[in-house]
Formats: structure tokens, sequence, C-alpha cells
């Protein structure tokens, strides 16, 4: 008699505005995961917030010009998963019209696959903690400080990490109106920085929401844009120089964080500047692996984005983006605690690049996973697979 498989169940979807790039990155992983040692349970969350059991066919999932794909395009008719309790703890049901309940069971470990807010931000992370389930990826803290980018920055800063400058407008403050001063502070602090300048959300991703702005009369409106996505925005001065990822993976078996080979964001000339369609519609937007910098620029990038990921206290996996400059400083911009896994993400290409092929990196991720306790998170050393052969967690999911 074989082997039990490890169960995994894939989230992906939600509610955030990166629900598309989120059900990419389930196609890419559902086409790589080993379903020789690994039982799938695809589970999506549609955009009001539904749960339900979707189809796993990678095909469906791809993200191209003419494809956006969606938790509600590959939901399985009439499905809707919902929490049973019970002497014996809480687990999932399928309820279908006309069906018999059908119970899901138990899983070993979630993969949430859910980029921005509502999944990346610490959201699910706690949802799973409650449930003493085991997940991939960063834990509440690190994905709620990685997710907000003033206080993600702050903590690089507190670390003596070096980073761009840049000028928060806070909800409270912007809508003191056009004619206070605390408006008017804010856009003297912005103008200081220098034109162009990035207009973002401040917790968002996949540049979403993002405006390039060139000159001051275009700053309001700008800002007025991040704020439909987030009432807390981030202008953050341009850079002068080239746009470098590096990707990362907790150590093993307690050790310290790993690094990738760095790359080069290379952006669709037609494009201003890296944006969504950049990232994901653009078919020459791609990446330079490695990153054409100097061999003492690659070993900076790789150490400051080990200490980045150690900044925020992340585990499992993340990719750090720098800016490397014409004058040869290397800057820390961001870490992204659930970094895109679609065909046209870096995170994959590196460590593809770095001699990690995909199905390998997926396993890896799996089964860091698996060697950490369920509940409030504490990495564990050398515990191995004995954690996946015991009993498994129950998932009660809403």
């Amino acid at each position: 008699m074989g082997q039990e498989k490890i169960r995994v169940a894939v989230v992906f979807g939600g509610r955030s505005t990166e629900h598309a790039v989120s059900c990419a990155s389930a196609g890419l992983i559902l086409s790589a995961i080993d379903h020789d040692r690994y039982e799938v349970l695809p589970i999506g969350i549609a955009t009001d917030g539904r749960w339900v059991l979707v189809s796993g066919d990678p095909a469906r999932l791809a993200l191209s010009p003419g494809s956006v794909p969606s938790v509600e395009s590959v939901a399985v008719p009439g499905s809707e998963i919902t929490p049973v309790g019970g002497s014996a703890g809480s687990g999932l049901r399928v309820t279908s019209p006309d069906s018999v309940p059908r119970d899901l069971g138990a899983v070993d470990v979630v993969l949430p696959l859910l980029h921005g807010a509502y999944g990346e931000d610490g959201t699910i992370q706690g949802l799973l903690e409650m449930t003493g389930t085991r997940y991939a990826g960063a834990g509440v803290f690190a994905s709620a400080a990685g997710m907000d980018k003033e206080y993600m920055k702050l903590l690089m800063s507190a670390r003596g990490l070096p980073a761009g400058p840049y000028v928060v407008v806070r909800d409270r403050e912007w809508r003191s109106g056009s004619g206070s001063g605390e408006r008017k502070r804010i856009l003297d602090e912005i103008a200081e920085l220098g034109w162009p300048v990035f207009v973002k959300p401040a917790r968002g991703g996949s540049s979403i929401g993002i405006t390039r702005v060139s000159a001051f009369e275009e700053l309001e409106e700008a800002i007025e844009a991040a704020r439909v996505h987030d009432p807390k925005v981030l202008v953050e001065a341009a850079v002068d120089g080239i746009e470098v990822e590096c990707a990362v993976l907790e150590g093993l078996d307690g050790g310290p964080p790993e690094a990738s080979v760095p790359g080069q964001v290379v952006v669709d000339p037609g494009s201003e500047f890296y944006d969504f369609e950049a990232k994901y519609l653009a078919s020459a937007t791609t990446m330079r692996i490695p990153a054409p910098v100097p061999d003492s620029a690659v070993a900076e990038i790789r150490r400051l984005a080990c200490a980045a990921f150690d900044a925020i206290s992340c585990e499992g996996l993340a990719r750090v983006d720098f800016f490397y400059t014409t004058t040869g400083q290397v800057l820390v911009n961001e870490i992204n605690t659930m970094p895109g896994m679609t065909p046209a993400s870096g995170f994959p290409m590196m460590w593809a690049a770095s001699g990690l092929p995909l199905p390998q990196l997926v396993d890896r991720i799996i089964q860091t996973a698996l060697r950490k306790r369920p509940g409030l998170r504490l990495a564990t050393r050398g515990a191995g697979l004995a954690v996946a052969a015991g009993p498994r967690a129950v998932l009660g999911l809403p």
C-alpha cells in the first residue's frame, strides 16, 4: 500500500484588485505541483468573498490580453464551501442545490496564493492560525508589514537598509481640503522630491492604481486615483537607474534565508513604466537574468534581499525589489511576501536560473510550511516530514 499523499489546499482569487493575477499564479502552480506526491484541493475566493470549489485546470487560469481569469469563471456550478462543526471540530463541506452535502475533509497545509488586500496582508494568515492550520508563506505580522508600504519602509530604515525618499499621504490629512494647511504641507513635501514621482496606493500591488506624475499640476488627480484603491497613498521619488528583483526563500532546517540570482526588469518599450499591462500583458516585457550589474552589486543585492526578509520577520518566500542607480548605489524599494507566480513573474524565473526549477521550488515552499507548528507561528528546527506524517490539521474556513 502506497504512502498517503500530502493534502494541499491551493487558495486563490480573493477580493482584491489583484484577483486575476492570483488566478494566474494558481494556474502555474497547479501545472507544476507533483500530483504523485500531493493531493490538491483547489479553492477559489470569489470577488464577493464567497469560498467555492473550483476547477483545477491550469489552462483556464491563464492571463493574457484576451483572457482575464477569475474564480467565477472556473467555479463548480452551484457549489459553495461552508464550515461545519461538531464534536470532532470544524471542517469543510461543499453544498450544492438538490444534492447531498459532500465533506471535503481536512488538509495538511494551505498554499494561500492571494495577492493584495484580504489575503497577502495577514488576514487569511490570522484565520489559518486561529484554526490551527499550517500554511505557506509569511505570518500575520510580516504579511501586514509587507503589504503596508509605509511601515515596510520604516522597518527597513530601522534596520539600516538604504531606500529612496518618499512622502505618505494619509486620509485624514488629505480630506481636510484643498484650502487647508495640511494638504498644502503634503503637496509641498512631495514637490521637494523632484519630478517625476510615482503615486501609488500604500497597500496595493501589481502596479494597480499607480500613476507617474511629471508636474505639480497632475499631482492631486493622481493621488485621488490611488485613493480609489486605498485611502492611504505613498508618493515616491523617481530613481535614475534600473529595476532589479531578487527572490528569497526561507533557509533549510532553521538556516538563514537564501537569495536567488537577481534579475533586471526590462519593460516593453511601449509602456511608460512597469504598470499592470507592462507586467502581465505586454509581450516585450521580460526579465534579464542575471541582471547586468557588477559582481559586487549582485552580492550586495542578494545580501540586502536576505536582510529585508529578516527585517519584517518574513517566512517561506518573498521577492525583494531594488533600484540599481547610475551611480552604482543599491536601494531597496519594497518586499512582496506572496510574489506573483505567473509565467511572466520574476520569482519562479529567478529561481529556475539559480538551479531550482518550478516543481522543486513548489515542493520546497510546501515542505517548509509543513515543518512549522500549527497555530501561532514559530519556526522549528529539524522537524522534517515527521510533521506531515502526523494527524492532519482540521481546516475550518468561512
